[in-house]
């Protein structure tokens, strides 16, 4: 007997949805398989409750949990599983022949029965959607791997021959255990990281999909109140638009000098120096321009708090409370021990796509690599991210701070060669004052500026100077004036 096929069908998360391509080929036998609390109680009931909302009935069979645990589970979410069909193997007398043994077992008889008690529900109820929850247990009663695979077989033949789509949950209690990999029609990994410091990692891989094109890989997900929910990895090739690369200004005369124009739309600019230098007052005189041309902007706090960060804009003129007010920016204060890199892209993407922001500050990336140790290829998944953001018509403003205030000054990664614009902060002496240079050391789309000049922050936020000639040691770290040009004198209100 066969049955039609349909396209797909949901898992009821939407993240998960797009990794598949589009969903779960309908009427297939899929393994979730992940250690506790990886999560897979909580898919499945996902799964379930979207088959629910589209009319379509559900059957969750629990062999390792009791239903008033999974009501629990369930209102922890806030979700109402009324509409689903529970059967409890755990609590079934079937599962209980031989009440007064607590060590030995008749397995055979209780593998036996407990298969004819799911099938004789699963021919009562005629659910379309089915979660069997757990295989542990089974693997435990088959005893050897002949009699388990022959019985996960039947199973699938089974459940195939009701149209019925399932989720055969697992707890990787048996690691070298292949036998459900080679059966299953899909196989979904969920897997729990825990870190020495910060919230615990969580990320999902599609080990296998049969007759469908998924998207490869780790991708991170979040276990929270209201369910899963999954970032896919972002392919920056996936996200084209059409945008003109017109030149923006900065805010300030002279920086735009600097970058021979402006900062152009589609780019990304790096402001390198140590801190305290003025890296994000710069950044927010950037982030003022783009508010006054009625550009929706997002700005992400690593380091310091919004309170610190509202007050030094305040004191430098730099007023951003009636924008935050018409909720044309967008401040968000990151705890980067509490965030995976995949939540983060998403945050950015939302930000692009849902409010259509045009104008996007990061202060600072040290906060967001250093949170993250093992995440060997951070430096790529930055360049995806940096990359999505150009072809997306973004202006993006980065900070990377350096160590080190009057030694050779370093940084944690080297961002550099990712950044279309790179923007270099430096102290130095002269006349007895430390002061502060900048220079615009690279700039892929305009001829920028290959001089050194003096920077003062001040009312308006910066100003910066005439070209300082004389300076001997500012790509090293230990910058040394000996030139005649004098230096500006207390800030004022313009650029100089």
């Amino acid at each position: 007997m066969t049955h039609a096929v349909s396209a797909r069908i949901s898992t009821g998360i939407a993240g998960l949805d797009d990794i598949l391509g589009g969903g779960l080929t309908p009427q297939r036998l899929y393994l979730v398989e992940g250690s506790p609390g990886a999560g897979k109680t909580t898919l499945g009931l996902q799964f379930l409750l979207d088959g629910a909302a589209r009319g379509e009935s559900g059957l969750y069979i629990t062999l390792s949990e009791t239903t008033d645990e999974l009501i629990a589970v369930a209102a922890s979410h806030g979700w109402d599983i009324g509409a689903l069909s529970i059967y409890e193997l755990a609590g079934d007398d079937a599962l209980d022949l031989d009440s007064q043994q607590s060590v030995f077992h008749p397995s055979e008889v209780e593998l036996g029965e407990t298969t004819r008690n799911v099938m004789n529900r699963v021919d009562e109820l005629r659910p379309v959607r089915v979660v069997f929850d757990s295989l542990s247990e089974v693997r435990l009663l088959a005893q050897n791997p002949l009699r388990y695979r022959r019985q996960i077989l039947a199973l699938k033949q089974f459940f195939a021959a009701r149209a019925c789509t399932v989720l055969l949950l697992d707890d990787k209690t048996a690691q070298s255990d292949q036998h459900l990999h080679s059966i299953a029609h899909g196989v979904i990994s969920l897997e729990q990281i825990a870190r020495e410091y910060g919230k615990e990692r969580r990320r999902v891989n599609i080990l296998k999909m049969r007759g469908i094109r998924f998207r490869g890989g780790y991708h991170d997900y979040t276990l929270d109140t209201g369910g899963i929910t999954m970032y896919p990895r972002l392919i920056a090739a996936e996200h084209t638009a059409d945008f003109v690369p017109e030149l923006a200004s900065s805010g300030s005369d002279g920086f735009d000098a600097l970058l021979g124009g402006g900062l152009a739309r589609g780019t990304n600019t790096l402001v390198v120096g140590p801190s305290g230098i003025g890296k994000t007052t710069l950044a927010t005189r950037c982030l003022l321009a783009a508010l006054e041309r009625g550009e929706p902007t997002a700005y992400y706090l690593f380091d310091e708090g919004l309170g610190t960060f509202h007050a030094r804009s305040l004191q430098l003129g730099l007023d951003l409370r009636p924008h935050l007010a018409s909720g044309l920016l967008r401040v968000h204060q990151i705890d980067p021990a509490e965030l995976s890199p995949g939540e983060f892209s998403q945050m950015l993407r939302d930000a692009v796509e849902q409010r259509a922001t045009r104008f996007i500050g990061i202060d600072s990336l040290n906060a967001y690599l250093q949170a993250m140790p093992g995440e060997h290829y951070l430096t790529l998944q930055m360049h995806e991210l940096l990359s999505y953001l150009n072809q997306k018509g973004v202006t993006t403003l980065m900070i990377l701070g350096q160590h080190g205030l009057i030694s050779e000054a370093r940084t944690d990664v080297d961002l550099s060669y990712l950044s279309d614009n790179t923007v270099l902060l430096r102290f130095f002496e002269a006349g007895g004052k430390v002061r502060r240079a900048i220079s615009v050391i690279k700039s892929r789309t305009t001829e920028h500026a290959q001089s050194i000049h003096e920077l003062q922050l001040g009312q308006g936020g910066v100003r910066i100077g005439a070209a300082l000639e004389g300076f001997q040691g500012v790509l090293t770290g230990i910058p040394n004036y000996h030139g005649v040009t004098p230096m500006m004198a207390a800030p004022g209100n313009a650029d100089a």
